[in-house]
């Protein structure tokens, strides 16, 4: 039993350890910082929530907007294989915005009247919300291309590494990609409890002096990003000192250390269309037109998806089967709705879940998501897209029964039954203890896939779309949550900030039916692609 264990141990979590190289850690800071981001989530929660006034719709509609920056990965992908040699100039680009987006909340926060003055809170708010995500893309497509160029392609004394071993440490490095995302996750999650640390019954006014640090610790994110860069930048250097003690001349160094594996060409389908695409998308969302979130999605299908047609001629049959089935999928499982901001204010309002349960519970969230990477790495590596989609859409709804259990009194009954043990916190925990590992079973498959299968001189091309359109699939959950909360409208209660008048009473008598029609969707739309992806005789990877 305990060398079965100790096997197990060794397959999935030491000998990624082993294969861990020192080229690795720039892209992997940079990813970490990615995870790090969360670090402002639950402070953003409750800001909005007690300090201004928007629908459970409205921040749904605005999830959406946020998400249009990840499409435009693809056009600043392809700009990395163009510009590979000056790639990290686009991370300090998006540190400068992502500091700039905290700086915002900052003041927002810490000095509401003189923002106040200059523009309205609300305002700012989604400056801010916007702000941060055209950041973090930039630095997602760097790191992305960094992570081909941290796998060496010759040894130690010089020669080529053979394919199979190139293909492994492709896949650990997407790996351990995953793994410094959830990382970053578990130290905010580390972070927030130790700042909301017995802040249940504390005054308002020192719970806002908690948010404002929080923000402030926040500012370590860009900071992170870019010595990911600097670190590549010494590593790049040493590695140059190493080749030339073997021999290796000026320029060929220069060719292995700043440039592709093969010259990269400007696709200008690539570019033309993106180029369409941001023209529409700034005029769409300044005009305020109506249905101006569809017309923006179908769009931005239309091109990413004649895109991908594009790119699939740079494979072969086969594998241009394989990739569309993949991505149809993967498109499908995440562009599956939530029940969006309401389930949140129900579970602080009626459940009493305040800012340090939340920390409590978001930690438990990031380690056991963590442990899902190595506990399910094999599984991940032996199954396939399809395989592994259908597994987790069955878990997933079995998961999201004792929610609304919940909302009809379960956790009522399960505490009366158990002397008051079985709580709605008891609930909350335990089934975040089941579903948390299977957070980011669905995506490394994937990444891994287009590591090994795209061509040389556009692999970064090929990160950067096949993110584009799975990244799209959150903008369709986005609108698919606007829709669901339009119908099943859900909503806290308003107080007016100096009168503490109620302006809008709490209503959560819809949220039932909300949780119910998000799960059947969420069960019935997965299964359902996969089954068309077979009859259209495509495969997944």
């Amino acid at each position: 039993m305990l060398t079965a264990l100790y096997r197990w141990i060794d397959r999935n979590i030491l000998e990624l350890g082993r294969e861990l190289r020192l080229s690795y850690l720039p892209p992997l800071m940079v990813y970490c910082a990615a995870g790090v981001s969360g670090l402002t989530g639950i402070v953003g929660t409750f800001f909005v929530k007690d300090y201004l006034g928007l629908s459970a719709a409205f921040l749904a509609a605005l999830g959406f907007w946020a998400g249009i920056p990840w499409a435009l990965k693809m056009p600043i992908g392809h700009l990395v294989d163009l510009l590979w040699r000056y790639k990290a100039g686009l991370v300090y680009l998006g540190a400068t915005l992502i500091a700039a987006s905290l700086l915002i909340m900052i003041g927002l926060i810490g000095k509401p009247d003189a923002m106040r003055a200059l523009m309205p809170i609300e305002a700012w708010f989604v400056l801010s919300v916007l702000l941060s995500p055209v950041g973090y893309v930039m630095q997602d497509a760097v790191a992305d291309a960094m992570t081909v160029e941290a796998v060496p392609r010759i040894d130690a004394q010089g020669q080529p590494i053979a394919a199979d071993t190139l293909r492994l440490m492709h896949t650990t490095m997407q790996m351990l990609g995953r793994v410094a995302i959830i990382g970053g996750t578990v130290l905010v999650s580390l972070a927030n409890v130790a700042m909301f640390q017995d802040s249940e019954g504390l005054p308002e006014a020192e719970k806002v002096a908690i948010y404002l640090r929080i923000y402030e610790l926040a500012l370590i994110i860009p900071l992170l990003s870019i010595s990911g860069v600097l670190l590549a930048g010494m590593l790049k250097r040493r590695e140059a000192r190493r080749l030339a003690t073997l021999g290796r001349s000026r320029k060929e160094i220069d060719r292995l250390l700043h440039q592709a594996e093969e010259q990269t060409t400007p696709n200008w389908w690539i570019l033309g269309g993106s180029a369409v695409f941001i023209t529409l998308t700034i005029s769409v969302g300044l005009s305020g037109i109506t249905y101006g979130q569809e017309i923006i999605f179908i769009t931005s299908f239309a091109i990413i998806g004649f895109m991908i047609s594009r790119l699939l001629r740079e494979l072969s049959p086969e594998a241009a089967r394989t990739l569309l089935g993949t991505v149809i999928i993967i498109f499908v499982f995440r562009a599956m709705p939530g029940p969006g901001a309401g389930a949140s204010w129900w579970m602080i309002d009626e459940l009493g879940f305040d800012q340090s349960f939340l920390s409590r519970l978001d930690l438990i969230t990031s380690v056991l998501t963590l442990s899902g990477l190595f506990l399910f790495r094999r599984f991940m590596a032996e199954k396939s897209i399809a395989q592994i989609v259908i597994f987790l859409t069955l878990a997933a709804t079995l998961l999201s029964l004792p929610i609304i259990g919940m909302f009809h009194g379960l956790h009522q009954w399960t505490a009366a039954a158990t002397g008051g043990f079985v709580d709605a916190r008891f609930i909350a925990i335990a089934n975040t203890a089941l579903e948390s590992p299977l957070g980011q079973v669905s995506m490394v498959p994937m990444l891994a896939w287009i590591a090994n299968s795209a061509p040389p001189h556009l692999k970064a091309t090929f990160f950067a779309v096949m993110a584009s359109f799975t990244n799209l699939a959150l903008s369709a959950s986005q609108l698919g949550t606007k829709y669901l909360n339009e119908i099943f409208a859900v909503a806290r209660e308003i107080r007016d900030a100096a009168t503490a008048v109620v302006s809008t009473p709490a209503d959560y008598s819809q949220l039932g039916s909300l949780l119910l029609t998000v799960t059947l969707i969420g069960l019935l739309a997965p299964l359902g692609a996969i089954l068309l992806t077979r009859i259209a005789g495509l495969r997944s990877a």
